[in-house]
């Protein structure tokens, strides 16, 4: 009997490996790709942080020259930072990020005026754009360089992380750079080299920041007012509303309220100096110190153009803000708004306090054409509320209210102190602690006084103090 054996062959089956390799593949190329993005990413933003600003100078400004957030839009204004307030440009750029330009300091003279109107300032013009597009090629180049050296540390650490060497390395580090290169030139490039001839081709420092044309103010007809030796202008805290009238007054000192009890009057019997107080209860910039006002049934001149009249002054004092930022409408807001922090009553305030700005720089440059290089004095408001004073809060003006109010003072403080140390004028900041509305020695007019939340008698004196030590230099 025969036995056969029969042997089973086993069958084997293919394995999917090249599908799965291939997606292996795929997985690793995505992931190099995200990474190389957000190593582009960083190094860009690391780069436009951290590049410093370059600071151009041109006839007597200095204007730094950096750049803005990236933005989505592919076309818009740039910035202009202004006495530290943040102001879009008249004029448009293309790309993504766009010029930002911070005026740091102006040693106003006769060519420098012509910066702030168009005119026939060919060559002074010519200057300020060319020394602007300089600083930005400048910060451009600056600005490549930082991108390349934060992909360089940042591809190093990735080819370290995964244990490349030599050539893989170089390879990595190299191609990186030049991609993340690209796409910063490709995004940032059209800036770069489009911004260039647009700064070239500003005119004046009016038709960057959008300032409202001011035409120099012309003297006012009259005879000289030899005898003036100190200049008040400004608003109704100068003219000292709420106090007695004058002994004998003019029908203009009538219209603008001007009092017995205003600083003016302090500092003419301390020093025994004339001092004509020009400012007017109403008074902005705009109407009032550089252009006419209407007020009390009279048409005032422009109070710079009457100051143009004192060749001997020694001092004029500039009291401004309140009124351009209409301050008794943002209170009366702030009252009757749930909160004074809300998007309204900001975006109120924001709009106006760029308006007061573009006007300061206005007012500020016309200040230096005074004759007699009198010292200027830029006075500061006072601190007119203390949160922790509760009388206020039957009007509606609660504690969280008032703090409120207290930074927006703060920020108009700001521009008024930033103004003056931009064109080295003085700054004068009167100081009401312990003395606020409330207070049992209060600086300041109450609710059922003439004037609420202007300075009382002793508020007036305070401020001519302040006034006093700056005229003297003392502390």
């Amino acid at each position: 009997m025969s036995t056969s054996t029969s042997t089973t062959t086993p069958v084997r089956t293919e394995r999917p490996t090249r599908p799965r390799a291939r997606g292996r593949r795929a997985v690793r190329v995505l992931a190099g790709i995200g990474v190389l993005l957000a190593v582009t990413a960083a190094s860009i933003a690391f780069a436009l942080r951290v590049t410093p600003e370059r600071a151009v100078h041109a006839l007597g400004q200095t204007v730094s020259v950096g750049t803005t957030p990236p933005t989505w839009h592919l076309k818009g204004p740039g910035q202009a930072v202004l006495f530290g307030q943040t102001i879009p440009t008249q004029v448009d750029f293309y790309g993504p990020v766009r010029p930002q330009l911070t005026l740091t300091d102006i040693s106003l003279n006769e060519q420098v005026a012509g910066l702030f109107s168009p005119g026939p300032h060919a060559s002074v013009a010519e200057t300020l754009g060319s020394a602007l597009a300089s600083g930005w090629r400048w910060y451009f180049g600056t600005e490549i360089l930082f991108v390349a050296l934060a992909a360089v540390v940042l591809l190093g650490a990735i080819a370290g992380w995964r244990r490349y060497h030599g050539k893989k390395t170089a390879v990595v580090i190299v191609g990186g750079v030049l991609f993340v290169e690209a796409v910063n030139l490709a995004l940032i490039g059209v800036t770069a080299f489009t911004a260039p001839g647009i700064l070239r081709d500003v005119r004046s420092l009016d038709a960057l920041v959008g300032q409202t044309q001011m035409a120099p103010v012309a003297v006012q007809p009259g005879p000289p007012l030899a005898g003036v030796q100190a200049i008040v202008l400004g608003d109704s805290t100068a003219a000292g509303l709420g106090g007695a009238p004058l002994a004998h007054p003019t029908a203009f000192d009538s219209a603008c309220q001007r009092s017995s009890m205003a600083f003016a009057t302090v500092l003419a019997r301390v020093n025994e100096w004339n001092v004509d107080n020009l400012a007017c209860s109403g008074a902005t910039i705009a109407e009032g110190v550089i252009g006419s006002q209407s007020e009390g049934g009279q048409t005032l001149p422009p109070q710079l153009s009457v100051a143009k009249r004192a060749p001997n002054a020694r001092a004029v004092i500039v009291s401004v803000g309140a009124n351009d930022l209409q301050w008794n409408t943002l209170i009366r807001l702030c009252a009757v708004a749930d909160s004074c922090d809300n998007r309204a009553v900001t975006a109120y305030f924001q709009r106006r306090l760029a308006a007061f700005t573009r006007d300061y720089l206005g007012l500020l440059s016309q200040l230096g054409a005074l004759p007699g290089s009198p010292t200027i004095l830029i006075n500061q408001y006072y601190v007119p509320f203390d949160p922790a004073q509760d009388c206020l809060a039957a009007i509606g003006l609660t504690a969280d209210k008032v703090n409120s109010l207290l930074g927006d003072l703060q920020a108009l403080n700001g521009v008024l102190a930033n103004g003056a140390q931009t064109f080295g004028y003085q700054t004068v900041q009167p100081d009401f602690s312990g003395h606020e509305l409330c207070t049992s020695s209060s600086y300041v007019q109450g609710p059922s006084d003439p004037a609420p939340l202007h300075p009382n008698a002793r508020g007036q004196l305070v401020i001519a103090l302040a006034d006093e030590r700056a005229l003297l230099g003392a502390p």
